[in-house]
């Protein structure tokens, strides 16, 4: 996908100019490329996290997948339709029915109801008083809303009205839900408690969720898989494990440099291969998705390594050393 701001901006998509720094494009073309040849799949179930400072272009790119910003070009797939050659009455169907967006300003209706705001999509779906409302309190009852629904939005915290916000999208039983910086304006314990919310309610509803953030930590905790952006492009994607133990660049290096890497890094990332043969010995079984955190009190009562399973096969062992290894690189 591209999204390029300016005149003739066509003429920028896939030519030499658009790799030219931005300051430099926009004397020389009066351009600005805000999203540059940015491609990715997101598999269904999937917490596919983009991450980046402000003006990297993420906030477009989320924008562009419901066509809330028009791509200058490329293509935005969805279940086999192409969402940039959509009819307005066909985009419209899937804004109601297929995706849902949250947002980091609430946008709640104040001289509604909190059950009225949740219903609000289904009310634009036609969908009658009686049914709209019986969906919308079960939806709070998820994010832990119960009884809250006769109330008006200005009676609650800024953390329930973001859930509000949440159990809106959630009410129409979307495929997919877009995060567009939702927490961002919350106090840190707060948005800790939302982020803890959003791995509850996928762990229940298993929704596609694309999320963005420009917060590392909560990137690394929210994500399946991890794409970091700058100027427009991304820069690395993987899973977090990969974005923290290998950097693509010394740009990203930067960003993970003070991350908690036993808090991320798993059994799977420092493990040795299993040795062939039977008759080893060993200090006990760990899952391959084990952090290094939880390993360390399991390597220092034991010296035997111990031996990595994913399900019922042996993958690999870790030892006290490669625990240790791990640690030593966090904090030297």
């Amino acid at each position: 996908m591209w999204k390029v701001y300016g005149p003739k901006a066509e003429r920028i998509v896939g030519s030499p100019q658009a790799d030219l720094p931005r300051a430099e494009l926009l004397e020389k073309t009066g351009c600005v490329t805000a999203v540059r040849d940015v491609s990715f799949d997101v598999a269904p179930g999937e917490v596919f996290v983009v991450m980046g400072l402000s003006g990297s272009g993420k906030s477009t790119l989320v924008r562009m997948i419901n066509r809330l910003h028009e791509p200058t070009a490329g293509q935005i797939v969805i279940d086999g339709e192409d969402v940039v050659k959509l009819s307005e009455e066909r985009l419209r169907q899937i804004r109601r029915n297929k995706i849902s967006m949250v947002f980091q300003h609430f946008g709640l209706l104040p001289h509604r109801r909190i059950v009225d705001n949740v219903a609000f999509g289904l009310e634009v779906q036609g969908i009658e008083r009686e049914e709209r409302e019986r969906k919308a309190e079960e939806v709070l009852v998820v994010v832990g809303l119960g009884g809250w629904g006769k109330h008006y939005p200005d009676e609650l915290s800024g953390g329930m009205q973001q859930r509000v916000g949440l159990a809106r999208a959630l009410a129409t039983n979307p495929e997919i839900m877009l995060f567009d910086e939702p927490f961002s304006a919350l106090d840190p314990l707060i948005r800790r408690d939302m982020q803890d919310e959003v791995i509850r309610l996928q762990r229940e509803v298993r929704k596609t969720m694309i999320f963005i953030t420009h917060d590392l930590m909560e990137a690394l905790k929210l994500g399946d898989r991890i794409a970091i952006m700058k100027d427009g492009a991304f820069v690395q994607m993987g899973t977090p494990e990969e974005v923290v133990s290998k950097p693509a660049d010394d740009y990203v290096a930067d960003f993970i440099r003070d991350v908690p890497r036993a808090h991320v890094l798993t059994a799977r990332t420092i493990m040795s291969p299993a040795p062939s043969g039977d008759g080893h010995e060993y200090g006990g079984d760990v899952v391959a998705s084990t952090i290094v955190q939880d390993l360390l009190p399991m390597v220092v009562s034991s010296d035997l390594p111990l031996r990595v399973v994913d399900g019922s096969e042996t993958i690999g062992v870790v030892d006290r050393t490669a625990v240790m290894s791990a640690l030593i690189e966090e904090h030297g």
